[in-house]
């Protein structure tokens, strides 16, 4: 496009009328990544009427501290989203703003909870927020308890119960309980829980349905997998080596 070349200056550029889809999906322009080092041409930049080249410059891994302010406030929430992605720089308010509407990328696993800048402490004020993407955070705060963890493990909504059920604080009667939750992405993350008592453990350990899942608790001795492991090769290579029955 006319409007994204390097050569036009910012009054050319926004002269000429351009369609931009907020939902579709965009990429850096290269001009604008060789440039990420130059803090002048970012400032310059982060001010343009075109919403792809802001977003390449919230690609940048640093940005000065003015121009990342400007790009946190922008208007288009897809450059808040590349700066939670790619910046080092961006900050913890605008970070869990975004968390608000955004659960990372295949590109940027995640992003933003794991961002350097995420904020941790006072998220547990969120424990009785509204919505379950911002509950699921109180667990993440250093000043919640094992009491928290078991508030959670009983949340109306699968995410915050699938949340307290990878938390280690989780009490075995809590893991054994989600057992049997209707959310299947919850089963399994108790079916991995270190908390689960070790006779319940070698139940699953011995159901076909929940072996694949149970063979993944961290709790299971390493003398014990590797015995598992090998009766598994064994029974396999004894199927694979019976010979046909003939008619």
């Amino acid at each position: 496009m006319v409007v994204l070349r390097p050569d036009l200056t910012e009054e050319q550029r926004a002269a000429v009328l351009h369609d931009s889809d907020p939902g579709s999906r965009s990429y850096p322009l290269p001009w604008v990544e060789r440039l990420h080092g130059d803090a002048e041409a970012m400032r310059r930049l982060a001010a343009s009427s075109h919403p792809l080249i802001r977003r390449s410059v919230a690609r940048a891994r640093h940005l000065p501290p003015d121009v990342v302010e400007r790009l946190a406030g922008d208007e288009d929430r897809v450059v808040q989203l590349f700066l939670a992605e790619s910046c080092d720089d961006a900050p913890a308010a605008m970070l869990l703003e975004v968390w608000r509407w955004w659960d990372g990328s295949f590109s940027h696993p995640g992003r933003p909870r794991n961002h350097p800048n995420f904020p941790r402490s006072g998220l547990l004020r969120h424990a009785d927020a509204p919505g379950g993407r911002m509950r699921r955070l109180a667990l993440d705060d250093p000043q919640s308890t094992p009491a928290d963890v078991a508030r959670l493990a009983r949340d109306p909504e699968a995410e915050v119960r699938h949340r307290a059920g990878e938390d280690p604080r989780l009490a075995p009667a809590d893991a054994v309980r989600l057992l049997n939750d209707p959310a299947h992405h919850v089963r399994a993350a108790a079916v991995r829980s270190a908390r689960l008592p070790a006779r319940v453990l070698s139940a699953l350990l011995h159901d076909r349905d929940t072996a694949h899942e149970a063979i993944t608790n961290p709790s299971i001795p390493v003398p014990v997998l590797h015995r598992l492991l090998a009766a598994s090769a064994a029974a396999l290579h004894g199927r694979t080596s019976r010979p046909a029955v003939g008619r």
